[in-house]
């Protein structure tokens, strides 16, 4: 392990805390006390996955000092990083939709989403980084993808099929509308 690993993680280390924050200056400073606290308990890591354990310092750091539960507002396209696109307009909508219905997944869902799809990380390693089961993973990113699902949906006026829906009725919090006439469970 050498100085060059852990720099090579910092691109990725700051795509997760802009997307945990939705600030850059946030992101920034939650990247440079993550960066502190690996090298302050350098000895002790072990002989481990760098990126898992960053990561894992990165969240910790992260639920500290958000105590309170509460939605990232992404301030707007044009604070989003520019991102090398194909030659079709409908790259940059279908990135705003995904950071518009992310931005509205429960912070739980989010992490998940993050860490398993924007991070690559395995199922193992994105458990360890939260500090949750394996199982609890799994649940987490498929309930947050079929919510992503829905919210995609419903901006094109269109529903999830029956079957899809009665198991995300099951899953929706109380604060969240249902159809006339449905109840969730």
């Amino acid at each position: 392990m050498s100085r060059q690993d852990i720099v090579a993680e910092i691109p990725r280390l700051r795509r997760y805390a802009r997307a945990l924050t939705g600030e850059a200056v946030r992101a920034d400073d939650l990247v440079q006390d993550t960066l502190e606290r690996a090298l302050g308990k350098w000895s002790l890591w072990g002989s481990g996955n760098l990126r898992a354990w960053l990561f894992s310092i990165m969240h910790n750091l992260y639920v500290n000092q958000a105590r309170s539960p509460r939605l990232v507002d992404y301030p707007g396209d044009e604070a989003l990083p520019d991102l090398p696109t194909r030659a079709t307009q409908n790259d940059a909508l279908e990135l705003r939709d995904f950071a518009h219905s992310l931005s509205r997944l429960p912070e739980e869902q989010r992490e998940v989403v993050l860490l398993v799809a924007l991070e690559d990380l395995s199922y193992g390693d994105t458990a360890k980084v939260l500090g949750v089961p394996v199982g609890t993973v799994m649940s987490r990113l498929s309930r947050g993808r079929d919510r992503q699902t829905q919210y995609a949906l419903a901006e094109d006026g269109l529903t999830l099929p029956a079957h899809i829906r009665r198991r995300h009725d099951r899953r929706l919090p109380a604060s969240e509308p249902v159809e006339k006439g449905r109840q969730a469970l």
